[in-house]
């Protein structure tokens, strides 16, 4: 099903998902997504009610798996936990809530979703192993709202001592990626061009 490509910039590329956004049948563009081999997939779609999630979600999984790419569950933290997987990303204000350390022991890979330098240094604190930032560039998923620049970017990926993923109208551009790399950062979070791919 998976062909091995060479490395390129999808290497340092997170891929959020966005089923509505994709321009074939999804699982189809999940494959052909797979198939560039990116840092990982994290499985936006939260608008489902879980228990469609959770069956997309097995899809997904058998996909990334085939392709030994790593699948990262959004929100559903119920669902991740009856599957087996042990990554999510939530929004900081989920991983206050919970039990202290509790996520951080029962996830290897756990993300949070940051919009601030104090934001950064408490997802850290509470046990994060990345972090997602911004929206480091002007994007249609915050229309309106001014984006947070590269220099924000900077500030958060100094700050803290765990990968940070800039996110935010980041497109499969080499010199967009290279620029958000050089803010420190791991890698960067593409939707629309991934799903439109």
């Amino acid at each position: 099903m998976c062909k091995k490509e060479e490395k390129n910039l999808w290497a340092d590329v997170m891929v959020v998902t966005n089923r509505r956004l994709s321009v074939r049948p999804f699982l189809e563009q999940v494959e052909r997504i797979c198939r560039h081999r990116p840092a990982g997939i994290i499985l936006r779609e939260k608008d489902l009610p879980e228990k469609e999630y959770e069956k997309l979600a097995a899809e997904v999984r058998e996909i990334c798996q085939s392709c030994q790419v790593l699948l990262v569950y959004h929100s559903f933290i119920r669902a991740a936990r009856r599957s087996g997987i042990r990554a999510i990303h939530l929004p900081l204000a989920a991983l206050e809530e919970s039990p202290a350390g509790e996520l951080a022991r029962e996830f290897a890979v756990l993300g949070v979703s940051v919009h601030s330098r104090e934001e950064a240094c408490r997802a850290e604190a509470l046990g994060a192993t990345y972090l997602t930032a911004g929206h480091v560039y002007a994007t249609d998923c915050k229309k309106g709202l001014p984006p947070r620049g590269t220099d924000f970017l900077r500030e958060v990926c100094g700050a803290v001592h765990i990968p940070v993923f800039g996110i935010g109208g980041i497109r499969l551009e080499q010199t967009q990626i290279e620029e958000v790399k050089s803010c420190g950062a791991a890698g960067a979070c593409v939707m629309s061009a991934a799903m439109e791919l």
